[in-house]
């Protein structure tokens, strides 16, 4: 999954937690969603209800987080981090958790990070900044 629409993204959500529901085998992918997924039971519900989810439209403007996209970030974050790249990420990030002393606090920060470069690259519509990102985080560690 290179380039997932959103309703494949949101599947595979509804069914990781669907085939650990059902105590049947995950892939590794799978699994590590699964981790993110089990750190965040405010997600259970939703992903309990692909019929009344799936299509559901969550509006940061009206206060709401996409839990979609929230666990793809975390995703996003556990193959940088797996590879570090961009160079350098997995240091920080482990910098980071040390001074929180709570991975998945670490991950919530790099989050923001992640989403400040993204959001940067769409508005001037310009390619990731990969040493903006390093730098949001050494500043965050």
């Amino acid at each position: 999954m290179f380039n997932p629409s959103r309703d494949q993204v949101r599947e595979f959500f509804f069914g990781v937690w669907s085939k650990f529901n059902a105590k049947q085998a995950l892939s590794d992918i799978e699994k590590i969603a699964l981790e993110h997924i089990a750190s965040h039971p405010e997600y259970h519900a939703i992903l309990a209800q692909p019929e009344r989810y799936q299509n559901r439209e969550w509006r940061p403007e009206m206060g709401e987080t996409n839990p979609f996209l929230h666990l793809s970030m975390h995703l996003s974050i556990s193959e940088q981090l797996s590879i570090d790249q961009p160079a350098g990420v997995k240091t920080r990030y482990l910098a980071l958790a040390e001074r929180l002393g709570d991975e998945h606090a670490a991950q919530h920060a790099v989050m923001d990070c992640l989403a400040e470069m993204i959001w940067q690259a769409q508005r001037n519509n310009l390619a990731p900044d990969a040493l903006a990102y390093l730098e949001c985080l050494e500043k965050k560690s």
